[in-house]
């Protein structure tokens, strides 16, 4: 894999073209694994991995018992795909201990907010101890939104040096990224042969906000891996909302099964991966309940759906107003 040239915002507007309702004969899938879940490939990486990835973030600020159970559960239900980050105060210090046991079975990922060399190798060095491994199999630049982000890690002394190398080390697997504009995912991806990307793929950002399907398209045609998250978004928090239920989510979340259910089948009628669940574990534990509700939808699903998501308030744009920035 070989880096090439910084991609200027003006270069990299791609158009909107939806992969949906996809062909999903793009990937491989296991499915029917008595009560089990569906598992999808992972890209060009050989990697299968469940449906549905558990956030680290659901162990955040809750006991060593608390955070046990939250795994054995997501293994129990056959989760292989844990996923966390050092933003997410103490998720990794709980996550590490609770996985331990499971380790050698699962697929670990992690990312950084690190822009440069010197600090994302820092962050690295402490990711891994504090989830006690020798190696992640994912390697993540951290939710990269602005062109100014993208240019120091790719530039001299930037965070993707310090991915080749730990790569060269065994230190990861895979490298990838999780965005959150276009812009930024789109000059990553044309800058570098990364293996994954992570972002958001939302009804509502999707139909109204048009953000979604330039990244698709690009990852789809690249052979990356595809992870989504904020699958289960309704839109932003409605001005002066309650939001002491669900103090882990930035963003207003579908909450009752059915609501929920929707959000998952939409992103997984696309040729992703797998998705992340917010960082609640109640919402977590009806994502799991649903596990083998997850079909794809039928054409009539998808144009109501339309319908409804044209209405809708979206978390994410294209084009971004920060992308630029």
């Amino acid at each position: 894999m070989k880096r090439r040239s910084f991609i200027k915002a003006a270069a990299i507007a791609a158009p909107a073209l939806s992969l949906f309702p996809a062909d999903l004969s793009s990937i491989v899938r296991e499915i029917n694994l008595q009560g089990k879940m569906e598992k999808r490939s992972l890209g060009r990486t050989g990697e299968m991995l469940s449906v549905i990835g558990f956030g680290g973030i659901i162990v955040r600020d809750v006991t060593s018992a608390e955070a046990s159970d939250y795994v054995r559960m997501a293994i129990e239900a056959g989760v292989n795909h844990f996923d966390v980050a050092p933003s997410y105060g103490n998720a990794e210090v709980m996550l590490g201990p609770a996985l331990e046991p499971y380790r050698k079975n699962v697929f670990l990922s992690c990312k950084t907010q690190k822009r440069t060399k010197d600090e994302s190798r820092k962050e690295l060095e402490q990711s891994l101890k504090n989830l006690r491994t020798d190696h992640f199999d994912l390697y993540q630049h951290h939710s990269v939104t602005t062109m100014s982000e993208v240019n120091t890690i790719l530039g001299p002394n930037g965070a993707l040096e310090t991915f080749v190398e730990a790569k060269k080390q065994g230190l990861i697997r895979f490298l990838g990224m999780s965005v959150h504009s276009a812009e930024a995912g789109i000059a990553l991806m044309n800058a570098y042969d990364f293996d994954t990307i992570m972002f958001p793929l939302n009804i509502a950002s999707w139909n109204a906000g048009n953000f979604g399907p330039q990244i698709l398209d690009l990852a789809h045609k690249k052979g990356m891996g595809i992870i989504c998250l904020k699958s289960m978004a309704k839109g932003p928090w409605p001005q002066g909302a309650d939001r002491s239920r669900y103090r882990k989510c930035w963003y207003e979340p579908f909450t009752t099964p059915e609501d929920i259910k929707t959000g998952l089948r939409f992103a997984l009628s696309h040729p992703i991966t797998d998705l992340m669940t917010p960082g609640e574990g109640e919402l977590f534990k009806i994502a799991l309940s649903l596990r083998d509700q997850l079909t794809p939808l039928t054409a009539a699903e998808i144009e109501a759906i339309k319908i409804k998501g044209m209405k809708m308030e979206p978390l994410f744009r294209y084009p971004s107003e920060q992308a630029g920035k």
